[in-house]
């Protein structure tokens, strides 16, 4: 049987596995049922990270202010695969797993199956997720607008 092969970078993964919380990670990595042993290289460990902003979007760069971030590395027992995680906050475990994510989909023969078994259905309720605010601020949108008096 040939292996597709993977849809989605590692960045679009770790978006999406850092976006997701940490409960439904959980349970939908373990619908996937995948076997790896891992051992823990660096971490799971917390630190702080500088957020940088721009004016606008496109003005000169400038601190914006520090945040937590939690960040692990693991690699699996069985192959020399090496995975990592970052999260904003102090969640070691979620970190972790995601971390463990990473080096099962360095694999080829995982990469397609994670893509569409875990990545693609949490990507998908994540957007759902993103559309609902849309829809509650765009209900709470408020016209402004100036009468021109004829003075």
């Amino acid at each position: 049987m040939k292996q597709t092969p993977s849809r989605r970078t590692p960045a679009e993964r770790q978006r999406v596995l850092a976006l997701t919380p940490r409960e439904r990670l959980e349970a939908r990595w373990a619908e996937l049922a995948l076997a790896a042993d891992y051992r823990c290289v660096r971490g799971p460990e917390t630190g702080m990270a500088m957020v940088r902003g721009r004016m606008g979007g496109t003005g000169n760069a400038f601190n914006l202010g520090e945040m937590t971030l939690s960040r692990a590395s693991v690699a699996l027992d069985d192959d020399e695969a090496m995975g990592h995680g970052w999260v904003a906050g102090r969640d070691h475990r979620h970190a972790e797993l995601i971390a463990l994510v990473d080096a099962c989909a360095q694999r080829p023969d995982w990469a397609a199956r994670i893509d569409v078994e875990l990545i693609d259905p949490l990507a998908a309720s994540l957007a759902e997720g993103r559309e609902a605010a849309s829809r509650t601020a765009a209900a709470t949108r408020v016209d402004f607008f100036t009468l021109v008096r004829g003075e």
